[in-house]
């Protein structure tokens, strides 16, 4: 399924492929805890570290989207219309997507 990759780190928005669910999740933004917030009504979510908030971030970018707290290093947005039980496509364009962050 389409979704996007936000690398703080790099400063950079990229279209994935996600084929195993949230597994993938947790491969691409490297850790296990893994949490996510409703971007929009689209039902598109931002997955992300879970413990981005606790970890000794020294040296990692951070991003923020929208009005959501900012987040650090990496996180996926990916599609769901049920609270990110099930993932679809993401619905929202690249284009639009990167916009709407601001690298801190």
């Amino acid at each position: 399924m389409k979704a996007y990759l936000i690398d703080a780190n790099q400063k950079i928005v990229s279209a994935v492929e996600l084929a195993d669910g949230i597994n993938g999740i947790r491969r691409l933004i490297g850790y296990d805890s893994v949490d996510s917030e409703e971007i929009d009504a689209s039902g598109d979510r931002l997955f992300f570290d879970e413990g981005c908030f606790l970890r000794d971030q020294t040296g990692k970018g951070r991003f923020k989207l929208d009005s959501l707290v900012p987040v650090a290093d990496k996180a996926v947005i990916v599609g769901s219309s049920d609270e990110g039980a099930t993932l679809k496509d993401a619905a929202t364009k690249l284009a639009a997507l990167q916009q709407r962050i601001v690298w801190l």
